[in-house]
């Protein structure tokens, strides 16, 4: 059996990632690390709103649901 605290783990550490390479990316583009780090805080807050309202939305559906 796989615990929560895994899954948590999982999340925590890909949206670490995902951010990480968000701020190299940035970084790289403008040539400037605080423009990067800038980047990657607004999409660390985006992403997590954006995951939440599509979460809520796929919540509602019952696209692909099969009634017992």
């Amino acid at each position: 059996m796989i615990e929560r605290k895994r899954h948590i783990a999982k999340a925590i550490t890909w949206r670490f990632l995902g951010t990480l390479d968000t701020v190299a990316i940035g970084w790289f583009v403008s040539g400037d690390l605080a423009i990067g780090a800038s980047i990657g805080i607004l999409e660390l807050v985006t992403k997590t709103l954006l995951y939440y309202a599509h979460e809520r939305v796929w919540y509602r559906s019952s696209y692909g649901v099969e009634k017992k």
